[in-house]
Parts: C-alpha cells; sequence; structure tokens
C-alpha cells in the first residue's frame, strides 16, 4: 500500500475514534464522522470496495439515527405524560451537559432537565415528574444506543473492506 492509502486510512481511523466519542456526548456529530470515515474508505484501493450504493443507504440511515437521536428524550418524556415543560427541560438538561463539559451530567443532563421542568410546571405531582425524568433518561439512553449501533455498523462496512 502506498502513502496516501495510508494516510487516508490513519485519517479514517482518528475519524471513527471521534466519531464513536461523539455518540456518548451529545452535540458532536458521532455518526456523521464515522460516515466520512467510511466514505474515506471508498476512495481506498481494497479488496472489497464500499460501494456508492452502500454509501447512499448509511447516509440516509445516520440522517435517520441523528435526527432521531435529536428528539428521542423529549419524545419519551411526553410518553411518561409529562409536559412540554418537562420535555423542554429534557432538552436543555442534554445541551447543559455538554456545555459543562461533566461527564457525568452529560449522561444525567436529561433526567435533571425534565425533572426540573415538571417540578416548575406542577409541583403538587413529584411522582409524576419523577416518572417523567426516568422516561427522559431512558430516551437519551435509547438514542446513544442508535448511534452507537449505526457508528459500529460503519466501522464494520469500513474493515470489511479490507478483508
Amino acid at each position: 500500500m502506498n502513502w496516501q492509502g495510508i494516510l487516508l486510512i490513519s485519517i479514517a481511523a482518528i475519524l471513527f475514534l471521534v466519531g464513536i466519542i461523539g455518540c456518548l456526548i451529545p452535540g458532536l456529530p458521532g455518526t456523521p464522522l464515522c460516515w466520512v470515515g467510511l466514505l474515506i474508505g471508498h476512495f481506498i484501493n481494497t479488496k472489497h470496495p464500499v460501494t456508492v450504493l452502500v454509501l447512499a443507504v448509511t447516509a440516509i440511515a445516520c440522517i435517520i439515527v441523528e435526527l432521531v437521536n435529536n428528539f428521542i428524550p423529549s419524545l419519551f418524556t411526553k410518553q411518561s405524560g409529562g409536559s412540554r415543560a418537562g420535555s423542554i427541560g429534557s432538552t436543555l438538561g442534554v445541551f447543559a451537559g455538554v456545555f459543562t463539559g461533566q461527564i457525568l451530567l452529560i449522561f444525567l443532563g436529561p433526567f435533571i432537565g425534565a425533572l426540573i421542568g415538571e417540578i416548575l410546571h406542577d409541583s403538587s405531582d413529584l411522582r409524576r415528574a419523577c416518572r417523567s425524568a426516568c422516561y427522559a433518561f431512558l430516551g437519551f439512553i435509547t438514542g446513544t444506543g442508535l448511534r452507537l449501533i449505526m457508528s459500529g455498523t460503519l466501522l464494520v462496512l469500513f474493515i470489511r473492506a479490507f478483508f
């Protein structure tokens, strides 16, 4: 393999690494970064090249996963009987966790945000507020799981091109 191929593989590997980390941290485009790594695989001369069809299908899947990931915590909050305030709090909690840079707060942000939102909306029903917050956290974990599955699939497709 020539030096250009080695350089492209190195860049793709970095993109996959950052992309998988980005799946765990809201705000970082995890699956799109992994998809760009797969796109680079398209330009590397391998045994099983990544086809344009594979690139198109995975691009659409990445877009869907990212869109779903952005709305799942608030959808789960609504599903639990939570209010609009809880959904907004859940979304704000995700971003608050990212901006503080605290790993624990990144994961607990949707829960804390939904809980605060629900308590501000109706402080008389703490049980509903806690239930809504738990669903918001479950939604965040579900979205993160979807992103990790998609990124793992892209990584497998990339590795498959070489073997």
